[in-house]
């Protein structure tokens, strides 16, 4: 099913870095090789279509398509086929902001409050010390994924401008600058800085300032520029067990956190200029200062024993991952949107890149892309494709049983009469998300948001002042605590039923109105 545009994927990509599993090539792994690591991932994790491209010692090596770009059309993908890269844009939005450091127009060190006076955060200190180069390196002390369903799931009535505003209302969950914590909306702020500053649609700039002078000619800043492309892909997912094309996410608010559509001929000249420090061609696009700056620790991130890598560091740049690999420093990034997953790697002290983009959720990209990465490191053993589909296996599992268990309490509870489930109606109000209401229908509970028309559905008695909330879109895989508040002021706060996955809903507190 599909899952909100969760931020789980970089924490696990992670964790499989640190894993004791190696990989079954000890050379440098042969076109046919690579083939068969590609086509053996896509057939394990039940992957519609892929692309993969290498680039070594500045040139792109492989670049080839598998599979299909829909179940629907069952066209092929290629080379050029395009897919969403989500979270990988953010390294564009960090290298567009090093664009304006380079012209002298702002700079990492600045507060954020120069460029956007009426920004706030919670926190008053936050707000007057948050810097350009903070938005970039998830510090600010806001939880993971804090405020996201002010744009996901898509279809929400949220501006940039109201989700900027509201960012004041979202208590941190941790002190300023004191923990990684991965985030979305601080890139959007991020974005609004470039439009202010260059006067020019942070898409605009994007697309005139780096797609282009890269000849990044197929790629686009947001779907909507891209949309009728005849070589594009439609995102996949489980739904009720069955692979199959899901509904798109369209929203165009978030483009700076993750908008961008590419294939992997176009991400190998971006990753080809970052390793070359900048150089595109005969062209310095970005300064070596600044290249080095995206590339440079900020934020640091536990890593555990260290694994088959050897690994000692592991730390978040400016809108890349950074850490050591067999003594290589290597910067990655991955994404995932609605039904795609994107992975971008670099190995630069080996001449190392490799793009994977997929057409489905699962870690099929990050599995190919390290299983690559081994053959090139000396690495032997077994399969890293094996060895992460059981990983995704065995926590498919777990969260099944618990939502099993859940939903074997509640088919407990359907026989008992709620005898003033009137109580619970009216009209409930965040500070940041607005609106909800809760109806009596056929009587049963409704919930329904007003801002964000797919948040609503049934609500089913659990246990006292506990229902669990089922999505009416089936195919967000979300199922979610409701519980109701008996104090002077009734009150609904909410929490996914699987601890870590689904939306951040911790920072909600819904009370109802007069």
């Amino acid at each position: 099913m599909k899952s909100p545009r969760s931020l789980c994927f970089p924490f696990l990509l992670i964790a499989f870095l640190f894993s004791n599993a190696p990989s079954v090539f000890a050379q440098v792994p042969s076109e046919i090789q690579i083939d068969s690591i590609a086509q053996r991932g896509m057939r394990l994790f039940q992957v519609p279509g892929l692309a993969v491209g290498i680039i070594k010692d500045g040139k792109l090596i492989y670049s080839k398509g598998f599979g299909v770009r829909s179940l629907r059309t069952q066209l092929p993908v290629t080379s050029k086929t395009l897919f969403g890269i989500a979270s990988n844009t953010k390294a564009f939005t960090a290298a567009a902001l090093g664009l304006l450091v380079d012209e002298g127009k702002l700079q990492w060190d600045d507060k954020v409050i120069k460029y956007i006076p009426e920004f706030k955060l919670y926190d008053a200190y936050a707000t007057q010390e948050l810097t350009i180069r903070d938005l970039l390196c998830h510090r600010s002390g806001l939880a993971t994924g804090a405020g996201d369903l002010m744009h996901d799931p898509d279809s929400t009535d949220f501006t940039v401008k109201d989700i900027i505003y509201n960012l004041r209302f979202i208590k941190p969950a941790y002190s300023f600058r004191s923990k990684f914590a991965y985030d979305n909306n601080l890139y959007l702020v991020a974005g609004e800085i470039i439009a202010r500053v260059s006067k020019m649609r942070w898409e605009d700039f994007i697309e005139q300032r780096l797609l282009q002078p890269l000849q990044m000619n197929s790629s686009a800043a947001s779907y909507n520029d891209c949309k009728l492309s005849a070589n594009i892909i439609d995102p996949h997912n489980k739904v009720n067990d069955t692979t199959r094309v899901v509904t798109r996410y369209t929203s165009t608010k978030d483009d700076a956190a993750g908008g961008i559509y590419s294939n992997v001929e176009d991400l190998s000249k971006w990753a080809l200029m970052l390793m070359n420090s900048g150089r595109h061609g005969d062209k310095q696009l970005l300064s070596e200062q600044t290249a080095k700056q995206l590339w440079t620790p900020q934020t640091n991130i536990p890593v555990g024993n260290g694994g088959i890598y050897h690994t000692h560091f592991a730390a978040y740049g400016l809108g890349w991952f950074v850490l050591d690999v067999k003594g290589y420093k290597q910067i990655f990034h991955t994404g995932q949107d609605v039904g795609m997953v994107s992975e971008i790697s670099m190995i630069p002290e080996i001449g190392l890149g490799i793009i994977v983009l997929t057409n489905n959720e699962s870690n099929a990209a990050y599995a190919i892309a390290d299983q690559i990465t081994d053959g090139y490191l000396g690495v032997t053993g077994t399969d890293r494709c094996a060895e992460d589909l059981t990983r995704s296996q065995n926590n498919e599992k777990k969260t099944a049983e618990r939502k099993a268990e859940v939903w074997k309490q509640v088919h407990q509870e359907q026989g008992n009469k709620i005898s003033d489930i009137k109580k619970y109606t009216g009209n409930y109000h965040d500070k940041w998300f607005g609106n909800i209401s809760i109806t009596l229908r056929y009587n049963r509970l409704w919930f329904a948001s007003q801002r964000s028309s797919q948040f609503k559905g049934w609500l089913y008695p659990y246990q006292k002042d506990t229902f669990v909330f089922k999505w009416q879109n089936s195919e967000i895989d979300a199922d979610t605590f409701v519980l109701f508040g008996n104090g002077n002021k009734r009150t609904i706060t909410l929490q996914s039923i699987v601890a870590g996955g689904g939306y951040n809903f911790e920072s909600l507190l819904f009370e109802k109105l007069p």
